[in-house]
């Protein structure tokens, strides 16, 4: 990924922050041939290893699995917010004329080398927990236990785990950090003066990312 130095970010906390909010991944791997791309919603232990752990499931009948039994590399990418800026709402703009439209986002990268966990302990725990943390929010939780032991074991039985220790983290908050305090007031402004959500999000990055 290319990464200009005042957009890295190295906060292990805020990294961390993204891929608890944003856990649905894009998971890339290689079979030998070409890329091999799967989405999957991603648990992150970070208590594990040096840079954590990130756990997830697929189908049996997804070839995935079968392919990194042989132990090879892999990323996760994490996309959090991200929004449009028009090169209009700038300060400087209006001074110089000198603005181009960009796109702000913030993403995280992590790589390592997963290993298939072919277990119905740890995939009914692994579930479970999944379940616990995305349901913690619905009126009405649903959970694992709800169900007929015998169906949930078949539904075990269908899956297979994934656990990718991380060997290494990127991560890209580009922010309007190479912007003027002047056009991050604008950004700010113009992105919180939106009514949809994910503008809103967005001006709260900027504002966290360049005023703390």
């Amino acid at each position: 990924m290319y990464l200009p130095k005042h957009f890295e970010e190295n906060s292990r906390d805020d990294v961390f922050g993204l891929i608890r909010a944003y856990p649905f991944a894009t998971f890339i791997t290689h079979d030998g041939n070409e890329l091999v791309v799967n989405h999957v919603p991603m648990l992150l232990d970070a208590a594990a290893g040096e840079f954590g752990i990130l756990r997830c499931h697929v189908a049996r009948a997804n070839p995935l699995w079968k392919m990194l039994v042989g132990g090879i590399p892999a990323a996760a990418i994490f996309q959090g917010p991200h929004a449009y800026i028009s090169p209009s709402w700038y300060v400087s703009k209006r001074e110089t004329g000198k603005a181009v439209p960009t796109w702000n986002y913030a993403v995280v990268h992590a790589h390592g080398t997963p290993r298939v966990v072919d277990d119905a302990g740890w995939l009914l725990a692994h579930v479970t927990e999944m379940s616990a943390l995305q349901e913690a929010t619905q009126r009405q939780p649903w959970k694992v236990s709800d169900s007929p032991p015998d169906f949930i074991a078949s539904m075990v039985k269908a899956i297979v785990g994934i656990e990718m220790p991380i060997a290494r983290l990127e991560a890209k908050w580009k922010l309007s950090q190479n912007r003027i305090p002047a056009d991050q007031e604008a950004i700010i402004a113009e992105l919180g003066s939106r009514a949809d959500d994910a503008s809103k999000t967005m001006a709260a990055w900027v504002k966290h990312a360049n005023q703390g």
